[in-house]
């Protein structure tokens, strides 16, 4: 066992197994379990080791040298990319054939909303639960399920005459897709170290953004020279066949984190831990605050530019998309930028959602078509960046056997804002007589409450520390 302290830093090396070196043997058996200790201590230990960079950087290089991660991983994060943009395209899909479809199942446009809340109950009872099978059964058999699931009632959808059939159908596609978050996070940070799920987290993220972009690019195509069933059968064989190869190329890899306490196995003992960790509740409660002004903005923002200043409906669906398209490039962004600045995540987060609050007041005051096309790209950066920051605060606050469980509750959490937003917006746009700012300040309340929480996160506790398992 070798461990180097430096600075409050310290990596142990550990070396086991019969083939150590003994009797100045100088052999090694190849196979030899190698582990890899990373930990960052609170207090006067951590101040005194971010006073010496190099010492850092130091130590970081030591644990890559010593336990060294294979490229396999990127391979792992492109195919839990593309399983969320397939989920997010299957989402996404009921938004440009909606209309369609009532129109084939006699359905009124007042009534089409019951299918997409169905969609969302279950995908927010999703999120809750399948977090615990994630940490049960893993991120590979997830992610295929999901998939899989998802494929097949997508396609029984498409050929569904029936509009209780219909609802019910839709809640099970919700129910498999909203799986796949969290075993892709779990995945992610089983082959990415903690300084480096920032640029992980925003690639991954990006998918649920180019979901809306690929579905809205292409179902209105499908439906205008087909119908709109066929857009639904094609996602739905997609997501099959992408579960397949997930199948069989999935894995695991070697980062892990681990507690001072010992990991329980019971589902109850779990979910106590989960709630008892105050770090946690309140990136819970940020998200919650971030989710409400970013679906609330995607969910009312056509109507209210529509209805609030005379807005066509081409021009507000062009600014929408405009700032829909901005969180594909501006995740991954951020997140390579926050790896630079040691892994930073707590105060850029807090700096984009405050940013997050002033453009939505900002947005709220213009009243010309210019000034929301000017503002729609500052505005879609911000409420969009946020995101794979907070999902990357995650790993570091709780231990791996709890991080898919973790990850699937702190969603449930964020997408009941996303579902209570639409109604509360609505009520304050008709009880201020169509208030324009009114509705846009209800929904910066959202972010500022996320600003205020996360000041009370500690991002690097002392009670987690990170292992490497060996060479993968």
């Amino acid at each position: 066992m070798l461990t180097i302290s430096l600075h409050g830093l310290t990596v142990t090396h550990i070396t086991r197994g019969s083939g150590d070196l003994s009797h100045g043997s100088r052999s090694r058996n190849p196979t030899t379990p190698v582990s890899t200790r990373f930990e960052l201590f609170d207090g006067p230990e951590r101040n005194s080791a971010m006073t010496n960079n190099t010492s850092i950087d130091v130590a970081k290089r030591a644990i890559r040298t010593s336990a060294p991660i294979s490229r396999y991983r990127w391979a792992v994060l492109g195919l839990c990319w593309l399983a969320l943009v397939l989920t997010s395209v299957d989402r996404a899909t009921w938004g440009p054939a909606s209309v369609f479809v009532g129109e084939d199942l006699g359905v009124p446009l007042a009534s089409l909303g019951a299918f997409a809340t169905a969609y969302y109950i279950g995908y927010v009872l999703s999120n809750a639960g399948n977090g615990f099978l994630t940490d049960r059964l893993g991120g590979r058999a997830i992610v295929t399920a999901s998939l899989i699931g998802a494929g097949i009632f997508m396609m029984i959808f498409g050929s569904t005459t029936s509009v209780s059939v219909g609802i019910a159908v839709q809640a099970a596609v919700g129910l498999f897709a909203g799986a796949d978050y969290a075993a892709g996070v779990k995945l992610i940070t089983s082959w990415f170290h903690p300084e480096e799920l920032g640029k992980a987290m925003g690639i991954f993220l990006s998918a649920s953004s180019l979901g809306v972009v690929v579905a809205n690019s292409t179902v209105p195509m499908l439906i205008e020279h087909l119908d709109w069933t066929t857009s639904y059968h094609l996602f739905g064989a997609l997501s099959v066949v992408v579960g397949g190869v997930c199948w069989m190329l999935l894995r695991s890899g070697p980062v892990a984190a681990r507690t001072a306490a010992d990991d329980s196995e019971s589902t109850g003992a779990v979910i106590m831990t989960i709630l008892r960790n105050r770090d946690l509740m309140l990136v819970a409660v940020a998200g919650f605050g971030g989710c409400w002004g970013t679906y609330g903005f995607l969910t009312w923002s056509n109507t209210l530019m529509i209805k609030g200043h005379s807005v066509s409906p081409s021009t507000a669906g062009f600014i929408v998309a405009l700032f829909a398209a901005l969180g594909v490039f501006g995740k991954p962004l951020i997140g390579i930028i926050s790896d630079h600045f040691n892994g930073a995540r707590r105060v850029p987060a807090m700096i984009i959602l405050g940013c997050f609050t002033i453009t939505l007041l900002g947005f709220g005051a213009l009243s010309s078509p210019l000034g929301f096309l000017i503002a729609a790209p500052f505005l879609g950066l911000s409420a969009y960046c946020y995101l794979p920051l907070l999902v990357a605060l995650i790993p570091r606050l709780v231990s791996s056997h709890v991080v898919g469980s973790s990850a699937g509750i702190t969603n449930a959490f964020w997408q009941i804002g996303s579902v209570l937003v639409p109604i509360t917006v609505g009520a304050v746009f008709a009880a201020s007589g169509k208030s324009f700012l009114a509705a846009f300040a209800t929904l910066a309340a959202g972010p500022l409450i996320a600003v205020v929480a996360l000041c009370f996160v500690n991002e690097r506790p002392s009670s987690v520390s990170i292992v490497v398992k060996g060479s993968a």
